[in-house]
């Protein structure tokens, strides 16, 4: 962590935390608690990835990577083992685990995913529903040749892959799509980026639709848009996990914010 990251993270240990078993004045709340972030049985596919990452973890093969981002606070190049990257830069197991509950609860039909990387937090969201359909965004080719290959060994065929800058492509999609039920904003951590992005794909969204932040309080920026986002009008509900959050749009339902004490690392 830097040093803004620890000002925050102090912060949000000071926050008031729904705990399970906490009560909510609406019902539909009640079952996302106890059906996705609360549930803890295993997902037949869970193993499937793990088995990816974990041989990922041991790969030494080296990759150059062209970051179109924010650029990394882990290393000072871009030569980068496969085993670093996944360390590093590949949603945590418990993050993704969450992220494929609310993918089997929601069931979304299409999905937009900024920053494939090795595409592990990609499986977690085609893996729980086969008629989902996910468009992932990477700016390295290297990159995405590798997640590629992952794809086949999971025999995941609901991923179409796009490379190139997210500010091109993204609306290239969101032109050729009805509508969008999930976004994953990821990749690029930049307060301007991550603003824009979301005014992007706001007028896609579905009722109901689901937009997941990562790194919220990866800096100063993040953090400001992740308040700003917040507070925007479409935003119904919102979870606060500090290493990312949740917003859910477009519902006619009292607006509400959660702050759950999230271990992330696990």
């Amino acid at each position: 962590m830097n040093w803004f990251q620890i000002k925050a993270y102090l912060r949000y240990l000071g926050k008031k935390k729904h705990k399970q078993g906490d009560r909510t004045s609406s019902s539909f709340i009640e079952e996302l608690f106890n059906h996705v972030f609360y549930e803890e049985l295993p997902y037949y596919h869970y193993d499937l990835i793990n088995d990816i990452r974990n041989d990922l973890l041991q790969s030494s093969k080296q990759i150059i990577v062209s970051d179109l981002g924010a650029g990394s606070k882990k290393f000072n190049d871009n030569r980068r083992s496969v085993g670093e990257l996944v360390k590093y830069n590949a949603s945590p197991r418990k993050q993704g685990e969450l992220i494929a509950r609310l993918v089997s609860y929601f069931k979304p039909e299409r999905i937009i995913e900024l920053g494939t990387s090795l595409g592990i937090g990609s499986l977690y969201f085609a893996l729980p529903n086969s008629k989902a359909q996910i468009h992932t965004i990477e700016g390295c080719e290297k990159l995405a040749e590798q997640a590629k290959i992952n794809f086949q060994i999971a025999q995941a065929k609901n991923i179409k892959q796009h490379i190139g800058n997210f500010r091109e492509i993204l609306p290239v999609i969101l032109n050729n799509l009805d509508a969008v039920n999930m976004v994953y904003f990821d990749g690029h951590h930049d307060y301007r980026a991550t603003i824009d992005y979301f005014q992007v794909c706001l007028p896609k969204a579905a009722p109901g639709a689901v937009f997941i932040f990562d790194d919220i309080y990866w800096s100063e920026g993040m953090a400001k848009a992740w308040q700003e986002i917040l507070a925007h009008a479409s935003v119904a509900v919102s979870f606060d996990l500090f290493r990312f959050g949740i917003v859910i749009l477009n519902m006619e339902i009292e607006k509400q914010h959660y702050v759950l004490n999230w271990s992330w690392r696990e």
